[in-house]
């Protein structure tokens, strides 16, 4: 572990509805090196989503500063926040969000499409992550003839295909039995142990211990960190 790859300074978001200010984010100063493994936890509406929104470039700070691979996000061109999207960050949700009309190859292969990459690169790299998550036999499946922690190794295998400097996972265990939960936790271990950077929402002190960092939020605010023995 050595250079940030991740860096936030007086990060704030405030939401605006109806005259009524909601400070979602307030005065964020975090760092992440690059191999580092982060979660980031605390209790519902305490701003765990907006911050991993405005780490993946979904949105952005009413205030403050966020540095990505040494790359200031303000002053992005939408364009070029959408290719950054693309090519740096893997994403994996609660909700796994696969296209139902598409198999489990293609569900993989998508993002690299959008890229422009050659065939025969997209079918290298789809078959590599698909390996990774023990679901390469799966390829010609549906969404819909999987399990739910079958659907969420294919998002991770989505989210690993482009080779991204960082994955962010928004509770991936939030709609999977303990047993599932536990499988695709292992899954990021094994990515995090083999250089993956990983910052992952959780609410469950379980999971969290999987990190080596945990960010305790509470009122858009990080109020602790600590350090997670290896597990």
């Amino acid at each position: 572990m050595s250079e940030a790859m991740i860096q936030l300074d007086g990060v704030k978001k405030v939401f605006i509805t109806d005259e009524v200010e909601t400070h979602a984010l307030s005065g964020i100063e975090l760092n992440v090196r690059k191999g580092e493994y982060v979660s980031i936890s605390g209790p519902s509406g305490c701003g765990k989503s907006t911050l991993l929104a405005i780490l993946g470039l979904l949105d952005t700070p009413s205030d403050g500063s966020y540095t990505l691979n040494g790359k200031a996000a303000s002053g992005l061109k939408i364009s070029e926040r959408a290719r950054i999207r693309n090519r740096e960050i893997g994403f994996i949700f609660q909700a796994f969000n696969l296209i139902g009309d598409l198999n489990v190859y293609e569900n993989v292969e998508l993002p690299l499409t959008y890229r422009g990459m050659g065939s025969a690169d997209r079918k290298k790299a789809v078959m590599e992550s698909l390996e990774k998550v023990g679901m390469s036999h799966r390829v010609k499946h549906y969404p819909s003839q999987l399990s739910g922690g079958q659907q969420q190794r294919v998002a991770v295998a989505r989210a690993l295909a482009g080779n991204p400097s960082v994955l962010l996972a928004d509770e991936p265990t939030g709609n999977l039995d303990s047993q599932n939960g536990e499988a695709v936790m292992d899954l990021l271990r094994d990515l995090h142990r083999n250089g993956a950077t990983i910052c992952m929402v959780t609410h469950d002190p379980r999971y969290a211990k999987f990190a080596d960092r945990t960010i305790h939020m509470f009122d858009g605010r990080i109020v602790e960190e600590s350090i997670e023995a290896v597990v």
